[in-house]
């Protein structure tokens, strides 16, 4: 299993005031790094993205593969720091080959963005799908008493969340259960972007077989980057989105919610789950 890069910044100790029952105490607290980062195409500067120091490499790949600038792994010639950058001003200098360039300077789209919002640089509705995403593969199945595992291997892998309490994951799992890569980051979105851009460079892309556990609400932003990856199954913690499941249902990807203890909610792609006769089939039959 690969795990996350350990980043020196990636956790920071500060003294903070405890009131606990009436006693006040001052400990030392660990917090969850979050700093800025430019990522730039040769010189021209791309986004600006907050996120948690580690796997920064990783997460410029994804970025610009979820997004659709770099379509496979050839037309990503080199990835380095800018010279003269530091823990300060940190900024990575990507170099694409001449076709990945030109979908980066034709974008229309505001790269500026959060730690948190995926979808804050949109310009318009017409720029919300990221171009050439296709149906994932609709031969993955995975059993429901697996999909029930994830969460507890994916949350004991969590080494800075265990220090903090204060970070995202996503973990790529296979059909059996097993935890292929795990990324954490303080934006979800990241973290998802910390995972393709991972696969991306191991050559894995598309995710054809694999499942993939995220933290947080499954949003639009995540099903998008999730399909551009190839993965035929997303699950989350928590809820989704009425744009999220739209999108899920016309692309083809299984969309699990609410993944929990022994309950999760199925908004699409039910098969790969192969709970049975559709539910909702069977009440359209009953209404007859």
């Amino acid at each position: 299993m690969s795990g996350a890069e350990t980043n020196q910044r990636s956790v920071q100790s500060s003294a903070v005031t405890e009131w606990n029952d009436g006693q006040v105490r001052v400990l030392s607290d660990s917090l969850v790094g979050e700093e800025p980062l430019l990522i730039q195409v040769a010189d021209r500067a791309l986004t600006i993205t907050m996120r948690t120091p580690g796997n920064d490499f990783d997460l410029a790949a994804g970025f610009l593969f979820t997004e659709g600038i770099v379509k496979s792994r050839d037309e990503l010639i080199s990835i380095g720091w800018v010279d003269g950058s530091g823990p300060e001003n940190p900024a990575i200098r990507v170099e694409l080959d001449a076709a990945a360039v030109a979908r980066s300077q034709e974008t229309k789209r505001n790269f500026l963005s959060n730690s948190s919002c995926g979808l804050c640089g949109k310009t318009s509705l017409e720029a919300l799908y990221a171009p050439g995403i296709t149906r994932p593969n609709r031969d993955f199945r995975i059993d429901p008493q697996v999909l029930c595992s994830l969460p507890e291997t994916l949350r004991a892998a969590q080494t800075l969340f265990g220090k903090t309490g204060g970070l995202h994951a996503a973990g790529l799992f296979d059909a059996s259960g097993k935890l292929l890569a795990l990324r954490e980051d303080v934006g979800r979105h990241n973290a998802v972007d910390k995972l393709v851009g991972w696969a991306l460079m191991q050559g894995l892309i598309p995710l054809s077989n694999f499942a993939l556990l995220a933290s947080g609400r499954g949003g639009f932003e995540i099903i998008q980057k999730s399909l551009t990856a190839g993965i035929p199954l997303l699950a989350s913690v928590s809820a989704a989105s009425s744009l999220a499941v739209q999108m899920a249902r016309e692309f083809g990807l299984s969309l699990v919610g609410f993944l929990r203890g022994r309950r999760f909610v199925v908004y699409s792609g039910e098969e790969r789950l192969e709970l049975g006769a559709h539910p909702r089939q069977a009440m359209a039959l009953q209404a007859r």
